[in-house]
């Protein structure tokens, strides 16, 4: 069983601060959440099968579970490169409102129950079997909506590297225009400097051509960030 305070104290003492996010890691984070909706239902569907007597059904819903298990582990402590919780909007959704982390962690028990009783073929079996079915719908809606919080933070964060690039570019064409207007001025000097600046003439001339082919890189990457 998961422990509570390795799962729901961590978060908020660490922080998680300084962690590198990227579309990558949103699309493992995502992913990786949106797994949990099929394999939680894959538990059921086996743990139904395993009463009915089905052969191996109950050791796939066992190794379903390790998998439903594993995978929210690593979504709130962080694990393999992934970050765990790292903003305000996954903790609520995990300990605050959506209580996603109590709900997922009282499946996993309720489900480990389950299991147990059918393979022993306790007499509770039934009644944890209905009440782990029933659990379920819940559970999806809850899993879905900490999926849609992925899904918010991912784009949100495409929407900052976007402008923090504009940014970026911005700079780099200003650069180039006192750049170009060194430059230019250079090769006014080197003109009244007669035979002696010719050489100087050249390398100015250079550094002209220079910051041009860099203000028509920097305009092809803006008009490719804005067109994200």
């Amino acid at each position: 069983m998961l422990e509570d305070a390795s799962i729901a104290e961590r978060p908020r003492e660490e922080g998680f601060a300084g962690v590198k996010l990227s579309g990558d890691v949103f699309g493992a984070l995502i992913n990786l959440s949106g797994r949990r909706r099929f394999t939680s239902q894959r538990v059921v569907l086996y743990a139904v099968l395993a009463s009915m007597g089905h052969e191996g059904a109950a050791a796939t819903a066992r190794e379903t579970l390790a998998l439903f298990r594993d995978a929210h582990v690593t979504l709130v402590e962080g694990k393999g490169g992934l970050p765990g919780v790292f903003c305000a909007q996954l903790r609520d959704a995990y300990f605050g409102v959506l209580q996603g982390d109590r709900v997922i962690r009282d499946f996993i028990a309720l489900a480990e129950s389950t299991l147990d009783a059918i393979v022993g073929e306790g007499r509770g079996a039934p009644a944890l079997l209905d009440e782990l079915v029933r659990t379920a719908t819940a559970l999806l809606s809850v899993l879905n909506g900490l999926t849609l919080v992925y899904e918010e933070q991912s784009k949100r964060h495409a929407q900052l590297q976007k402008r923090q690039l504009q940014v970026m570019m911005g700079d780099i064409k200003t650069i180039a225009k006192q750049a170009r207007m060194v430059a230019f001025n250079a090769q006014i000097v080197a003109a009244r400097a007669g035979q002696a600046g010719k050489e100087f003439s050249v390398v100015a001339s250079s550094m002209t051509l220079i910051t041009g082919e860099i203000d028509d890189l920097v305009h092809e990457a803006l008009n490719g960030a804005l067109a994200c």
